[in-house]
């Protein structure tokens, strides 16, 4: 039987292992599939060694959004034991002052115990506007968002306001490199996806149409056939 590639899978914001559940199922064959907590940490160099303890010395690492942030802080710190890396709906680049400015408003009025209020105010930024009538996916992320909480939402909001540019590192990363996005993001654009692959020399791009923030929900099947055959390079024997 042929070894399952370990396979460390890290969510973006509010969001838990339900955000690959579909990839978790569909993959099981060929990746032993694990979802990265980020509920207790409030920075990403914190995030990015947690997962390096959870992981063996040599894995695969998929990252969605803040989880993208994470992984890259990963590629600083132990780049040698990433074999493959798919960076989904991200960015290398920090936030602009305006997104600073947002996430704080967001953290005072969490704080101001209109978490609730916050999450349902996020869901267009999150999802294709033909996904906000899906019950399967709006449901499920507001179901993610009220496991994590408020504290956690904080905690997470912190961590992405804290991160290091990772634009000059990308040059670096030297592992076969996935690049997918929703054509419809509006979170993190198809230009921010673009800049990650023209500095990751080993990059491909993957753009799935009708998609926004969260492929991983919203278009499962796409997602789940580009992470295979991403998974089918990693090094045998």
């Amino acid at each position: 039987m042929t070894q399952r590639v370990p396979l460390s899978l890290l969510p973006g914001l509010l969001l838990d292992a339900g955000l690959w559940r579909a990839q978790t199922e569909a993959l099981a064959d060929t990746a032993d599939c694990r979802v990265a907590d980020f509920s207790t940490q409030d920075n990403v160099a914190d995030m990015a060694r947690s997962v390096l303890a959870a992981m063996p010395e040599r894995f695969a690492l998929a990252g969605l959004s803040m989880g993208g942030y994470v992984a890259l802080e990963i590629m600083r710190q132990a780049p040698h034991r990433v074999a493959l890396l798919a960076l989904l709906d991200t960015k290398a680049r920090l936030d602009v002052p305006e997104e600073t400015r947002r996430r704080r408003g967001l953290i005072e009025l969490a704080q101001k115990g209109k978490f609730r209020g916050v999450t349902r105010m996020l869901l267009p930024m999150l999802v294709h506007e033909d996904a906000l009538g899906d019950e399967a996916v709006t449901g499920e992320i507001m179901a993610m968002a009220e496991r994590c909480g408020r504290d956690v939402f904080v905690r997470q909001q912190t961590a992405i306001m804290t991160r290091p540019d990772s634009l000059p590192g990308l040059p670096r990363i030297a592992c076969t490199t996935l690049v997918l996005c929703g054509r419809e993001d509006v979170r993190t654009p198809l230009a921010c996806h673009e800049e990650l692959v023209r500095g990751i020399h080993s990059a491909s791009l993957t753009v799935i149409d009708g998609c926004g923030h969260l492929p991983p929900l919203e278009k499962p099947t796409e997602v789940n056939r580009a992470l295979r055959t991403w998974l089918s390079a990693w090094p045998r024997g």
